[in-house]
């Protein structure tokens, strides 16, 4: 009786050239095609369909390995799995698992646009690229976000927790929120490792305990006369608008962002829209007098921008004011130190309630009862206030 399986051979699958197919029996064929190519095949019945299956090519697969491969698809028709459907399902998992599978850095980058348009300062992108790509990305940028823990972020973090803290915190914060972007995208799972409260709080020491917090430099109210007066004896844009700033109370991008749409010279308002404000609701600022003269002497100069800076169609750059300050001879202040001077005033020399200079401030308010009930925004009130700040810049004190 003829041999019905394993009938071929290594020598014959190493000299046969002939075109055809010759089965090894239970299905395991040597396919030699017309250009001499030699592959293994399986060939199978299901569903009342002929169907083959690719093993690999002669001169990768031997014909052991062939003999394995064939044995392990009817084993699979045994089971009722197809062998050609099985291997496309595993092809199609295997691919779809290298699409989820993204580095670190591939996740900071797609984090980073999708919060682009959504940052109000087009620099904060800048400046989460850089700190990732400086700290970060030597140490976990290339690996799988999937395999980012706890002991990795602790490597970033700690050669710099408590020589750059600052840096340090921003960094943490950065890389918890790519990590949840991660998470929730699917190309990660489970806690996120760089996560503060209740987890790296116990690793690391607070930031209060190996850095002090650094309070923006401010002037004391009872100097502030004097320092107007050396202040209006500078010429340019920069010293109108560091003086507005003053008066007004308000941050340095709030004012050199404004524009002549924002101001109603009639109703002596300023109203800085949503978009431009730090808690993203509108912000009405009263104007004093003064704040008016000096409106009024940039009326001619034109343009978009209320303080225009040297380029066509841009404003005042955010450090031409601190820029006035060095020329004073006071690079000892910061041009955000004026609000604390403003904030100390209405506390120690008026009677102006707290929550009125809060507002002044554009303070967020952290009391969610208080919020409730404080719907308005005092503006009547506030003018007096604003007028009487102004009053007080331009007395020179007894004490």
């Amino acid at each position: 009786m003829a041999k019905q399986i394993e009938k071929l051979t290594p020598e014959f699958v190493a000299t046969v050239d002939k075109p055809g197919m010759y089965p090894d029996g239970l299905g395991l064929y040597l396919q030699v095609s017309k250009w001499q190519t030699k592959s293994w095949l399986f060939r199978y019945s299901q569903n009342y369909r002929l169907r083959s299956l690719g093993l690999g090519a002669c001169h990768t697969v031997t014909l052991t390995e062939a003999r394995k491969r064939a044995k392990q698809a009817r084993q699979q028709l045994l089971d009722g799995n197809d062998p050609i459907d099985t291997k496309h399902e595993k092809r199609r998992a295997a691919l779809a698992t290298r699409a989820r599978m993204m580095t670190f850095d591939q996740c900071a980058t797609a984090y980073i646009e999708a919060h682009r348009h959504g940052w109000k300062n087009p620099k904060h992108a800048d400046q989460w690229t850089n700190t990732i790509n400086t700290y970060a990305s030597p140490t976990i940028g290339s690996l799988a976000v999937s395999a980012v823990d706890t002991a990795l972020v602790m490597k970033v973090l700690q050669p710099i927790w408590t020589t750059k803290t600052e840096t340090a915190t921003r960094l943490r914060g950065r890389i918890e929120s790519i990590l949840g972007w991660a998470t929730v995208s699917g190309y990660r799972s489970g806690d996120n490792p760089a996560r503060w409260r209740g987890h790296l709080d116990n690793l690391l020491p607070k930031r209060s305990k190996v850095a002090k917090v650094a309070h923006h430099p401010a002037l004391p109210y009872s100097e502030m006369a004097g320092f107007i007066k050396q202040l209006r004896a500078q010429a340019g844009v920069a010293a109108l608008a560091l003086e507005f700033t003053i008066l007004t109370a308000t941050r340095t991008g709030e004012i050199i962002g404004a524009r002549w749409d924002e101001i109603d010279l009639a109703s002596k308002t300023f109203t800085i829209p949503s978009e431009r404000m730090k808690a993203e609701r509108e912000h009405r600022v009263p104007l004093c007098t003064r704040a008016i003269k000096i409106l009024k002497e940039l009326l001619p100069l034109g343009g978009e921008f209320v303080f225009p800076g040297l380029k066509p169609k841009k404003p005042l750059s955010n450090m031409a004011m601190l820029k006035v300050l060095q020329r004073m001879g006071r690079g000892d202040l910061t041009v955000h130190g004026f609000r604390s001077t403003f904030r100390d005033w209405a506390a120690e020399r008026t009677d102006y309630p707290h929550e009125m200079a809060e507002m002044a401030l554009a303070h967020t308010i952290d009391n969610k009862v208080e919020a409730a009930y404080r719907r308005g925004d005092l503006f009547k009130k506030r003018i007096r206030m604003m007028q009487d700040w102004q009053k007080h810049c331009e007395t020179i004190s007894a004490r």
